[in-house]
C-alpha cells in the first residue's frame, strides 16, 4: 500500500508514543516491529500501531506529522482513542 500516511506508534496502552511519516505504512511498520529503524523506535521498543491517517500527498502528510509532533501527549491520546479505544494494534488490519 503505497500512500503517504502518518502514524503514531506505542509500547504499550497509555505507553511510550512514536509519530511517524511514510509512503509505505505496512512496510515501514514491519521495520519497526524487527527493529530495523534505528534510534527512538527501537530503543522503546514502540512496535504497537495504534494510529494512522492516509493522506493525498507527501506534502500533507509531512505538515501534518509536524503539528502532532508538537501536540501535548493528552491531545494524541485523546485522537488515538478516538479510532482506536481499546488500543489495539491495526497493523494486521493493513493487509
Amino acid at each position: 500500500m503505497r500512500q503517504p500516511a502518518v502514524y503514531i506508534l506505542a509500547n504499550k496502552r497509555n505507553g511510550t508514543l512514536y509519530v511517524g511519516v511514510t509512503s509505505n505504512l505496512a512496510a515501514r511498520v514491519w521495520q519497526h516491529k524487527h527493529n530495523l529503524v534505528e534510534g527512538f523506535s527501537r530503543r522503546y521498543k514502540t512496535h504497537l500501531l495504534v494510529y494512522y491517517e492516509l493522506h493525498d500527498t507527501v506534502y500533507e502528510a509531512i505538515t501534518r506529522e509536524k503539528r502532532l509532533k508538537k501536540w501535548r501527549r493528552a491531545w494524541k491520546i485523546e485522537l488515538i482513542e478516538s479510532m482506536n479505544p481499546a488500543w489495539r494494534d491495526l497493523y494486521d488490519s493493513l493487509h
